[in-house]
């Protein structure tokens, strides 16, 4: 007997997706649909199910999914409210160096450099004369920038903490939080190329000049001078 040959249509594409990622997907949809916005009450299980299709305890599983993404919380006799989530408290609980894929980790290290060259505008816009004064203070006790002093974790975080405070930008200030652990292992971690030897860069102090003295341009310039040694690690 000749063996029979199958073919992909043969077979039957399984969805392997549960009955509650389907209603958690589909809650999602239904709420957009209605244009409930942050502070309305979403509607009550019952009406959800018989909309739905489904059983009470199937939507009360995914309502509980979407209460642990922070959609939804419960407000005493409002029930059921959508809520603004906390995107960062949420992303902070995997945003573990240990855990994450080599991959993952150098392009977090590009999105801080690309962050901090792209700030100026909001700097210049918002900065005032006290923050000049605490940057100077910030970087009184820093040493020069040389080929030897690529890195250290105490000087960005006090240095580039204040920028992302002078931004106003709160949501910025959260990911920059996050962003530095990262930064810090990733440089350390031997993932990036080592340089043999270091171009000399812009300080911290004479980022401080130009906030000061000089333009959104000239310290999106400054800033990508001073972030050279890491771009080289990347590329070259």
């Amino acid at each position: 007997m000749m063996d029979t040959l199958l073919t992909k249509k043969d077979f039957t594409i399984v969805d392997t997706s549960s009955l509650v990622d389907k209603v958690e997907a589909s809650l999602v949809q239904l709420l957009q649909e209605r244009k409930l916005k942050v502070g309305d009450a979403i509607p009550k299980e019952i009406e959800l199910g018989e909309t739905l299709g489904v059983s009470r305890t199937v939507i009360r599983e995914a309502l509980s999914r979407l209460r642990m993404m922070g959609l939804i919380e419960t407000k005493k006799k409002k029930g059921a409210v959508i809520t603004s989530p906390d995107l960062f408290g949420i992303m902070g609980k995997s945003m573990n160096p240990h855990i994450l894929s080599q991959e993952t980790l150098k392009e977090i290290f590009e999105i801080r450099l690309v962050l901090e060259i792209g700030m100026a505008d909001l700097l210049f816009r918002r900065i005032t004369l006290e923050d000049i004064e605490e940057l100077k203070a910030i970087v009184s006790n820093e040493p020069p920038a040389t080929q030897y002093h690529l890195f250290n974790i105490e000087h960005e975080i006090a240095f580039h903490g204040k920028l992302y405070e002078i931004t106003g930008n709160e949501t910025m200030k959260k990911f920059q939080k996050m962003l530095l652990p990262v930064f810090d292992y990733v440089h350390n971690s031997g993932l990036l190329k080592k340089q043999p030897l270091l171009k000399t860069f812009l300080s911290h102090k004479g980022l401080v000049d130009i906030l000061e003295n000089g333009s959104p341009e000239a310290f999106r310039n400054g800033m990508r001078d001073h972030l050279e040694n890491h771009f080289a690690r990347l590329f070259e």
